[in-house]
């Protein structure tokens, strides 16, 4: 197989057995925890006991956005993320005992989650659906305890995220996971490739007749497997998770490694249709080239920022957003929606992606293409399978993915296989995929799928055809080519330099250039460009031409703008030299619009009243009776009213000294009103 193995899996109780025991008695005195001294277990095990139930971790919505983002990466590295520096958005996290930083050298840091609440976030746009880690966090609590105590050894005791600890370290472990997927029996082995020959997800019935289970136990909601068969069997150890009401999936990691073997049986079925391929010129008399999507996807992060109140968090992208940005610069609709849903998965559209320590921020722009493809790779922000692939209104928690995942491993497996920098025909390699056996079990689950979300039918093939035509073009992964009409070839697709590499699971290789100002206004912004730089200064650039490069306007009017806006000069000065060295007219223009030539104090006024009678004037302003009523000092040919004094309380006041106000040409008229019942009264009397 020839995986690697991943960061070690740390375990809640570990980290809290390391820390000092100020630290500890800290997070503890801010968690509120009450420590029993007459129980048997430690303080870090009653604290861990309480930390795997606190709110954030079941609703992570309650925590502020950028932490919200820096959890999800940290997940996404299985739960160790090295950086440069702690990022601000840490501060919630380690309050609330969520994160650990761990000094790994001089230069870096680890950012540790543990694998209790690994195994508990809920799953997140742009994590793949059916991932094992997404899967794990939404399974039933039987199936938990299951699962657990298999891999304890012993019944698994409340909190099962606790308990779920020792499973993750396998199950989040290639190594260690094809190691478990070598000791099952050859019954068990036998049925799970039966349902990943199917598509990785059968229902019930479908997993009894694969056990060849002749007794069928019925509940209200159908068939149900038994305790004791091969399928439970195959639950305990995690490599088929079942989902309400009667579906059972094959996460990724193990589909990839269960299906490894049957690669090499597909070579003699395929052979025809390579010795095609590789045999002849099938070169297009047109073609599209694909462009990186990484400048792009900065332009929109950009562009983003200009607008207010379109975009909602969790919320897909409005179209009419989607529609203005493709016009705007100058790409497909479609392209753009994806590329969209794309950043917005890896929080490039985020507060966060301006912290220089975390991802996105810390990534280079060369850097964000293979996030863009690998996000799409996992499937949670982009589905094909639907006649909209971006679900609008739907928040990403309550999206049902399709087995459109499986397709496009289907497609790139063919891709890596035949497009060696060769031009491909779209039919070959449509005869290509019809060649593989998992096309019957995922033309089952697309249909199945469609009844149960309500959408439009579509067919694996179909499926595949946008994936080479929309999704790859889009992602700079393949080049499209055109015949004429009456030439029965059609498209043809070739992979680019940069799909080679990512499809071979390798960085795309990139220039070193870095950013500087093409002239006095142009900067041209390098591969090596950091992301929270770039977003650092959009509040006061326009974004250029965009190409395989991305360049960025910096104006006099820009700056002028930034300027008015609260901007220091030096802040702006900073925030520019961080990409690139200023030009020397562009720096004599900072500095000449940042003198301070004079200097005004602002005082808040009710209202200015014009008296051209200077003796009037006087009058109003010396008086004990109207002088509170003013500011001082007043400009010339009148007086400013003071705040929070109204136009009834005026006239009344300077009438008293015989001056009347008017209003809209008009005398103002004081409102009178009778003197109150106790003075009446009181008069009498007397």
């Amino acid at each position: 197989m020839g995986v690697k193995s991943t960061s070690p899996i740390v375990r809640l109780v570990d980290v809290l057995k390391a820390l000092p025991e100020r630290e500890l008695a800290s997070l503890i005195s801010r968690t509120g925890v009450r420590i029993d001294s007459a129980k048997r277990l430690d303080p870090p095990q009653q604290l861990a006991r309480v930390l795997v139930g606190i709110p954030e971790l079941r609703d992570p919505s309650k925590l502020p956005a950028p932490s919200l983002e820096l959890l999800r990466r940290i997940a996404e590295a299985r739960g160790t993320m090295i950086v440069a520096a702690v990022p601000p958005a840490m501060e919630p996290l380690a309050a609330r005992g969520i994160v650990f930083a761990r000094a790994e050298s001089k230069a870096s840091v680890a950012l540790v989650l543990p694998a209790a609440y690994v195994v508990q976030l809920r799953p997140w746009e742009g994590e793949d659906p059916r991932g094992m880690r997404a899967l794990l966090s939404q399974v039933a609590f039987e199936t938990a305890s299951a699962i657990a105590a298999h891999y304890l050894g012993r019944p698994a005791a409340p909190p099962v995220s606790l308990a779920l600890e020792a499973a993750w370290e396998v199950l989040g472990d290639p190594v260690k996971l094809e190691a478990e997927i070598g000791k099952l029996a050859a019954t068990e082995r036998r049925v799970l490739e039966g349902v990943e020959r199917a598509g990785g997800e059968v229902d019930t019935e479908e997993l009894l007749e694969l056990e060849r289970e002749p007794l069928r136990m019925r509940t209200a909601s159908g068939a149900t497997p038994s305790r004791r068969g091969v399928g439970f069997s195959l639950e305990r150890r995690g490599l088929l998770i079942p989902v309400h009401p009667n579906r059972h999936l094959v996460p990724t990691e193990v589909a990839r490694i269960i299906g490894a073997d049957r690669r090499a049986a597909r070579e003699e079925r395929r052979a025809q249709v390579r010795a095609f391929v590789l045999g002849g010129d099938h070169a297009p008399r047109r073609a599209r080239f694909s462009a990186n999507p990484a400048p792009l996807a900065m332009a929109l992060a950009i562009a983003a920022r200009e607008t207010t109140g379109e975009v909602r968090p969790g919320i897909g992208t409005p179209k009419s957003l989607v529609t203005k940005l493709g016009t705007r610069f100058g790409r497909e609709t479609s392209h753009v929606a994806m590329l969209v849903a794309l950043s917005r998965a890896i929080g490039l559209w985020d507060g966060s992606a301006l912290s220089p320590t975390s991802p996105p921020g810390s990534l280079a722009i060369h850097e964000l293409t293979r996030l863009l493809f690998s996000t799409w790779r996992s499937g949670g922000a982009w589905d094909e399978a639907r006649v909209d692939p971006e679900v609008l209104r739907l928040p990403a928690d309550q999206r049902d993915s399709s087995a459109s995942s499986v397709v496009r491993e289907l497609v790139l497996e063919a891709l890596r296989d035949l497009g060696e920098s060769r031009w491909v025909p779209w039919k070959s390699l449509l005869g290509y995929l019809k060649s593989d056996h998992r096309i019957a079990g995922v033309e089952r689950l697309l249909s199945r799928w469609a009844e149960r979300v309500g959408a439009e039918r579509v067919g694996p093939l179909e499926v595949a055809e946008r994936i080479v035509q929309e999704s790859l073009p889009a992602l700079g992964i393949v080049d499209l080519g055109e015949d004429d009409d009456d030439d029965d070839r059609g498209v043809a697709i070739r992979l680019t330099p940069r799909g080679r590499a990512l499809v071979a699971d390798r960085a795309p290789s990139h220039d070193s250039a870095a950013s500087k100002f093409l002239d006095t206004q142009v900067l041209r912004l390098g591969p090596t460009a950091k992301v929270s730089a770039i977003l650092a200064i959009c509040g006061f650039v326009d974004v250029g031409k965009l190409g395989e490069t991305l360049d960025l306007i910096v104006a006099p009017q820009t700056l002028a703008r930034a300027l008015s806006a609260g901007y220091e000069a030096d802040a702006l000065r900073m925030r520019i030299e961080a990409l690139a060295p200023l030009p020397e007219t562009l720096s004599r223009t900072l500095a000449q619009a940042s003198v301070v030539v004079g200097r005004g104090t602002f005082e808040p006024a009710a209202g200015f009243l014009w008296v051209d009678d200077p003796n009037v004037r006087e009058l109003l302003r010396t008086r004990r009776t109207t002088g509170e009523l003013f500011i001082e000092p007043s400009p010339p040919g009148g007086l400013l009213v003071a705040p929070q004094v109204d136009l009834d309380r005026l006239s009344r006041r300077c009438r008293s000294v015989g001056v009347e106000i008017l209003s809209d040409g008009q005398v103002v008229r004081a409102r009178t009103m009778p003197p109150p019942a106790v003075a009446i009264k009181s008069a009498r009397e007397k």
